[in-house]
């Protein structure tokens, strides 16, 4: 694991806010049990906690305190081009900060390298929402989040977004529905 992973995780785990890569955008991210955090990473994208935030995880054993066992087991293996996100069938302990107003949960397998090293640098899920301020263009390179949000947060994992070409698809687990197309 390089220095910045290590960094990385040490500020996750510190109550820290981070951006990485993801799948298709830079993300901002956060510990999800750590309502301080959450908050603070709101504040720093400037968006309404009613929206909730999607988690992200290396594999989906890592959502087992997070999703029910029933939703958790039918979570398809990610597809290794395209990223999905779905909505399923939160447990009893998810903070409301992470949820929104929503009765679903939103996770998502990661497949960008970095993401999912970063997961289980920190063994766990993490906050994944895009890094930007609230209606503003997503950050794609590390230069154009550095401009944005650069001195907001506290660390910025170096890599690169891919496979994706933007934000992930977001459908419901229960009846496939797509919420959001890929790339919007």
């Amino acid at each position: 694991m390089g220095k910045s992973m290590v960094q990385a995780a040490r500020v996750l785990l510190g109550g820290g806010v981070i951006a990485y890569p993801t799948e298709g955008v830079f993300g901002l991210g956060c510990m999800p049990d750590d309502d301080e955090a959450v908050m603070r990473l709101l504040e720093i994208k400037r968006r309404p906690a009613h929206k909730g935030l999607i988690l992200i995880g290396a594999d989906a054993a890592m959502f087992e305190d997070w999703v029910d066992g029933q939703a958790l087991a039918r979570i398809p293996a990610p597809d290794p081009r395209t990223p999905v996100t779905w909505i399923v069938t939160p447990t009893a302990a998810v903070s409301g900060l992470v949820r929104g107003n929503h009765a679903g949960l939103a996770v998502r397998i990661t497949i960008n390298p970095t993401a999912a090293a970063l997961c289980r640098a920190v063994e766990s899920p993490i906050v994944s929402t895009s890094a930007n301020l609230s209606g503003r263009p997503v950050a794609r390179n590390r230069y154009a989040l550095r401009r944005q949000l650069g001195a907001l947060v506290d660390h910025v994992v170096p890599g690169e977004c891919g496979p994706a070409s933007g934000a992930s698809e977001i459908r419901v687990l229960e009846t496939g529905a797509v919420l959001r197309p890929s790339g919007t």
